[in-house]
């Protein structure tokens, strides 16, 4: 690309920007230079966790009694009408995937010196159906993945784990309506890929925690493997 082509896109970049300016997906205030997504007072203010240093946490301890979890972590509290559920939805209703990845990578950024995670083989995002993800556009685990992938530098192949059937959404369903939605619709392709592996299973905000328990007894199937949690939000 020449030199008064790269000229011109930038200068029609600058124009977009004059004109549609890129605010803050947190509080929608006009982002400066150099800040992408949100801006530094909401980066710093947001309402993060500090589970990655510790084996028990909030979100380890819903899977007490209910799966063989190594540990797990979220970066962030969610709370109703808060400043994360404002970010996440424009990540995942607005089809705002930059958004996403971005937010995968401060999720793997919180673990890149995490010595609870340092022996971790592959990242499995928790699946959508094909049809679901057809209609949205995009997996939402799967870019938060990609984000924390482009951070650590482990691997997450596509569709180690998939949903084959078409389920209901789960989000007013109560614990046990989830877990009976959801127990037998997971399936893995090839398992002698995921065989004796540590697994980092990945998803946006854990509730209840039904739908990554039914995933996750589904990789622990699975000779030899083990398993770790990472959201980008958990319920306050």
């Amino acid at each position: 690309m020449n030199k008064r082509l790269i000229g011109l896109l930038q200068q029609l970049n600058d124009f977009v920007s004059l004109v549609y300016p890129e605010t803050c997906c947190a509080c929608k205030s006009l982002l400066a230079d150099g800040e992408r997504h949100l801006c530094i007072y909401c980066i710093h203010g947001l309402p993060k966790t500090d589970f990655f240093r510790y084996k028990e946490n909030q979100l380890s301890r819903i899977f007490w009694g209910r799966m063989r979890l190594e540990t797990g972590t979220s970066l962030l509290y969610f709370q109703k009408g808060g400043k994360v559920q404002r970010v996440i939805h424009q990540f995942k209703y607005k089809g705002n995937t930059d958004l996403g990845f971005y937010l995968g990578t401060m999720l793997g950024l919180s673990l890149q010196h995490a010595e609870l995670y340092a022996d971790l083989d592959l990242i499995v995002p928790v699946p959508l159906h094909p049809a679901r993800e057809s209609k949205r556009g995009f997996n939402q685990s799967r870019v938060i993945s990609d984000g924390i992938s482009h951070v650590l530098s482990i691997p997450c192949p596509g569709n180690l784990l998939v949903r084959r059937e078409y389920t209901s959404t789960q989000t007013k369903k109560s614990r046990f309506r989830r877990w009976e939605n959801v127990s037998a619709v997971f399936d893995i392709p090839d398992a002698g890929v995921i065989e004796g592996k540590n697994i980092l299973l990945v998803d946006d905000v854990v509730t209840t925690g039904s739908t990554l328990e039914a995933c996750g007894q589904r990789l622990l199937e699975i000779p030899g493997t083990k398993l770790w949690i990472a959201t980008l939000a958990i319920t306050a």
